[in-house]
């Protein structure tokens, strides 16, 4: 039964006051740093998994494609369940989802079961994710919401470094499978800690738009899915009639008429535009797209580079982006104090400057003789930029956010970031291919060679090869550079006060 309780006043919390609202974050944050570690550590172990499982790599790429599909594309509906089901619950749900298809993805002796378990595990962590800036918006007053969104921005950028490291450990170590069964035992705590820790906030119980639950899944399944796997089919025809820009346009379509039906509904919307009139809250989206999509662009030439033409490991591989954690991890802090006190646009100014000066240098100093030290130096800067754009980006998104609309704003902004990585990965693919053929032609057995853990590249090519993976580098740093124009645009916070209106207009609308 919903939780009658009348919502907290705006500019006030949902918990008592004499109720810390920290332990509970910790005890999300643990759930939502495996989700968010789960995304990238299956990149290390494509090799091993190709062959414990007797498969090729056209297969394992879905192993990471399901995953992202079911993560990206329930967001919207997702975050709105938290609305209305209270977020605590959605999350238990999601994280036992998570956690028992981490045991089944371990368990599984072929491909086609790995990659039905990757969609369970992938659908978990679409309940998850929202829940956890949901809980941070409605438990933290807006004015002191800086240091929680640190934690939350630390856990996201950390995280997603951190699954390549536990990647090559993993699979160097006692197998492929543990990249999936470390999930169970932490899964487990971060239930019963949840479970202790986070309270039942009040629900909101409106009619629940099932219309555009259909038009946004449909319409984000075919965009992602089109983009996703344009490369494999290089943007053309997947079979018959159906193509890959067919996919695309069809989901884009289905996209404006969900954006339309949103905009004529009469009861309570899926998801309430009238956040988009927040600047700060469309521009954090913007932001947090470029973000996303620069991190997922950057991995992929780096991590080719490092083990193609330096010959490291996976382990060795992942271990490079040790300098980018630590610095992420120290200054997050830092950045969370400042978040509550100076302009959003002068900390993430600083972030997009310093992460795309850091892409630059390292496109500078990807060559087949460099010394580690000076990769290690860039990727450090890289990771202080990181630490100025995850929680200030994700603080400015959610300040305003109406308490009833918390589920919703999370989900919307969440689901963007995943968009950004999914367009990440498919703009650097096209990206690689074309300057691999420009500097190397030919080259697409040596990429292969990489994919299934055929060791170093010959010194001959290891030069062209070198340059065409710095190249491609740009790409991400050309996209940090638009977030730097984007950020100029901000707008000075102003705390509970403007939450406040935003929660009247929201009720009067109700």
């Amino acid at each position: 039964m919903a939780d009658l309780t009348p919502p907290a006043p705006a500019g006030r919390t949902d918990t008592p006051p004499e109720t810390n609202p920290w332990p509970a974050l910790w005890a999300m944050v643990i759930g939502f740093f495996m989700i968010l570690v789960d995304s990238t550590i299956v990149s290390v172990a494509t090799p091993a998994i190709m062959t414990g499982l007797d498969t090729d790599v056209n297969n394992v790429i879905w192993v990471t494609s399901a995953y992202l599909l079911a993560y990206a594309v329930p967001l919207l509906v997702t975050g709105r369940l938290g609305d209305r089901f209270g977020p605590k619950h959605v999350y238990l749900v999601g994280l036992t989802l998570f956690t028992l298809a981490s045991l089944w993805c371990g368990l599984t002796s072929s491909v086609e079961g790995l990659i039905l378990a990757r969609v369970f595990q992938g659908f978990g962590a679409s309940m998850m994710t929202p829940q956890t800036m949901a809980v941070i918006t409605r438990t933290f007053p807006a004015a002191r919401r800086g240091g929680a969104m640190a934690l939350w921005g630390a856990t996201a950028g950390v995280a997603t470094l951190v699954g390549p490291i536990l990647g090559g450990v993993l699979v160097d170590g006692p197998g492929w499978e543990w990249i999936f069964f470390i999930n169970v035992p932490v899964g487990v705590v971060a239930f019963v800690l949840a479970w202790r820790l986070v309270p039942s906030l009040p629900t909101h119980s409106h009619h629940f738009d099932w219309l555009g639950v259909v038009l946004s899944a449909v319409g984000m399944f075919l965009l992602v899915f089109g983009i996703q796997e344009g490369e494999k089919y290089d943007w053309g025809t997947i079979s018959g009639v159906l193509s890959v820009p067919l996919l695309i346009g069809a989901g884009l379509v289905v996209l404006v008429l969900f954006v339309l039906w949103q905009s004529r509904i009469r009861t309570e919307p899926l998801v309430p535009l009238g956040l988009f009139r927040d600047r700060n809250f469309s521009l954090a989206n913007t932001g947090i797209t470029l973000v996303s999509f620069a991190i997922t662009a950057f991995a992929f030439p780096f991590t080719l580079w490092a083990q193609a033409v330096r010959g490291y490991s996976p382990t060795e591989t992942g271990l490079l982006l040790v300098p980018m954690a630590i610095c992420t991890g120290f200054l997050a802090p830092v950045v969370g104090r400042l978040v509550d006190r100076a302009h959003p646009r002068s900390i993430t100014l600083v972030g997009f400057t310093a992460s795309a000066a850091a892409l630059l240098w390292l496109s500078r100093v990807m060559t087949p003789d460099t010394h580690v030290w000076q990769i290690l130096l860039p990727l450090g800067l890289f990771g202080v930029g990181s630490a100025f754009l995850w929680a200030p980006l994700s603080t400015t998104a959610t300040r305003n956010l109406p308490l009833s609309s918390a589920g919703a704003g999370a989900g919307v902004y969440n689901t963007t970031r995943q968009v950004g990585a999914v367009l990440g990965s498919a703009a650097i693919a096209a990206l690689i291919q074309s300057r691999l053929t420009a500097n190397l032609p030919g080259a697409g057995a040596s990429v292969e060679q990489v994919q299934t853990g055929g060791g170093a590249m010959p010194g001959a090519v290891a030069g062209p090869f070198s340059d065409a993976m710095a190249q491609a580098t740009l790409l991400p740093a050309a996209a940090l550079c638009v977030g730097i124009l984007a950020v100029l645009f901000f707008k000075a916070p102003q705390h509970a006060g403007h939450g406040a209106r935003a929660e009247k207009t929201a009720d009067a609308r109700a």
